[in-house]
């Protein structure tokens, strides 16, 4: 793998937030719990016969009605995006990690860490606490991802998904504090 850059993506390269989602695996559940007073989880794997995967459809952003309240940051080999980040401003202290996304072939080498790095400087500098986001709990790779990343879990919605083809399901809220450097 060559050197990954993380830039601010600007107008001049606006093309770049519109790289497509890859397949991931879905290969167990996060399970949180709340004792009144702190979470904590647990985890589910699940048997390899019941391993899926699962891929968003692509979003087709507009940079020009996106660029007031997000921002788009992209992870570049050479002069390839291989990573997106957009955060978006939020009225209250923690700027949302609205999109992360990783090409499959540069998973697993640090890519989403600097993602979410380059987003610790974002919020710092905006004047925000830190960050926030949302996975679902049957996502385990993500939520994993979130909490080897420092994000601690500061909510459960298990009515989200009710109704929808993706019942069952439940969005778990992770939290990240920017700190100091």
């Amino acid at each position: 793998m060559s050197d990954i850059t993380v830039k601010i993506i600007d107008k001049a390269r606006e093309a770049d937030i519109r790289i497509p989602n890859e397949p991931f695996s879905l290969y167990g559940r996060m399970i949180p719990r709340y004792d009144g007073e702190h979470w904590s989880y647990s985890t589910i794997e699940l048997p390899p016969e019941q391993i899926g995967e699962m891929v968003f459809p692509d979003e087709n952003y507009d940079f020009d009605a996106m660029e007031k309240e997000y921002i788009f940051v992209g992870a570049y080999a050479g002069d390839q995006c291989v990573g997106l980040a957009i955060y978006q401003h939020s009225w209250h202290k923690y700027l949302y990690l609205y999109d992360l996304k990783v090409n499959a072939e540069y998973r697993g080498h640090m890519v989403g860490r600097k993602l979410i790095e380059a987003g610790k400087k974002l919020a710092r500098e905006e004047g925000y606490r830190g960050l926030y986001t949302i996975g679902q709990d049957n996502n385990l790779g993500a939520c994993s991802f979130y909490i080897r990343c420092g994000f601690e879990i500061g909510g459960l919605d298990t009515r989200v998904y009710q109704g929808t083809s993706q019942e069952g399901k439940r969005d778990i809220l992770f939290y990240l504090e920017a700190g100091g450097d």
